[in-house]
């Protein structure tokens, strides 16, 4: 689910023109921010220079904006107008992908994965994965 070539497909179904590296950051933006770098960084599971300035790309491109906190020296990243018309869709684009997808399976099937999942979601929320760790 989390292969980059997903995230080319979602950004070739929403119509859309942006680096397939990009995507997700601005998704994490409209979907977390205000954020900064660092808590950006460790969500995407990438360096923060690197992070750093694929951010600063997204500023270019006036997807997102930038704005101090009450600490000068942190900056966090919010959504702009833009950015915001640009992740609506993405998300068009997704519904549009589920749709398809759960077509041809059974209403039961669809019910029990969004059990699963919502109590996969619930876990982990929980931090039960690293009371598993320690267990073992």
């Amino acid at each position: 689910m989390n292969r980059p070539q997903r995230d080319e497909a979602m950004v070739q179904a929403a119509g859309i023109s942006l680096d397939r590296a990009l995507f997700p950051l601005l998704v994490s933006v409209e979907r977390l921010g205000p954020i900064g770098v660092g808590e950006l960084a460790d969500r995407v599971g990438r360096d923060y220079t690197t992070v750093s300035r694929q951010v600063t790309k997204l500023e270019s491109l006036e997807l997102i904006a930038r704005e101090n906190t009450a600490d000068r020296r942190v900056r966090k990243s919010v959504i702009t107008a833009k950015g915001k018309a640009m992740t609506d869709r993405i998300d068009e684009a997704r519904a549009r992908i589920g749709r398809a997808i759960f077509a041809t399976w059974d209403e039961a099937d669809v019910e029990n994965l969004v059990r699963l999942m919502c109590k996969f979601a619930n876990d982990i929320k929980d931090d039960t994965l690293t009371g598993a760790q320690e267990q073992a």
